[in-house]
């Protein structure tokens, strides 16, 4: 973990707390390590590390149904593999849901594998009407508490999509992420 990448996740840490966040399930993605990491060893939360996305998914829609805020974090991949149970659980029901993806395929990604989620992820949200904000800057953090707030109010999901270079800095090439 990098100065800057540590300082990120702090952040994202703080601004999840500040929005009355308290369980958060991930799935494992590289680019969200520092972040999962941070969580991991704050206090203010419970991290449940998940192994399938719609666990991830169930953990967060119940844990709201039992009146605790909760966010999923998981790599763009990961999402697409949810669609159904989002559409089916959290719009039939009006559960909010506070996603936290990764933007994978765009630019300042390295690895061309990840390139159908570049070209689709945005397109899918938008064919199933699930509103999101880029986080691409540090500046940019403070909106995730403004994201979940939405979520709240309009009982829907909301996803934030966090960029390469805002978690693992520009540039940097090492390893798989």
């Amino acid at each position: 973990m990098t100065e800057k990448t540590a300082t990120v996740a702090a952040r994202i840490a703080d601004e999840l707390a500040s929005c009355g966040v308290k369980l958060v399930a991930s799935l494992p993605d590289n680019w969200l390590m520092d972040v999962i990491k941070t969580i991991e060893r704050d206090d203010r939360f419970t991290h449940v590390p998940v192994n399938r996305e719609e666990s991830a998914i169930g953990l967060c829609s119940g844990a709201y149904m039992g009146a605790m805020g909760s966010a999923a974090l998981m790599g763009a991949s990961g999402f697409m593999t949810v669609i159904y149970a989002i559409t089916k659980i959290n719009y039939s029901y009006e559960i909010p849901l506070f996603l936290m993806l990764t933007l994978r395929g765009a630019p300042g990604d390295h690895h061309k594998h990840h390139v159908s989620n570049g070209l689709y992820l945005r397109p899918v949200l938008d064919a199933i009407d699930l509103p999101y904000q880029v986080i691409a800057e540090p500046d940019d953090i403070g909106l995730i508490s403004r994201g979940y707030r939405h979520s709240r109010t309009f009982c829907r999901p909301f996803a934030v999509l966090f960029t390469r270079d805002l978690l693992r800095g520009p540039g940097a090439h090492g390893g798989h992420g």
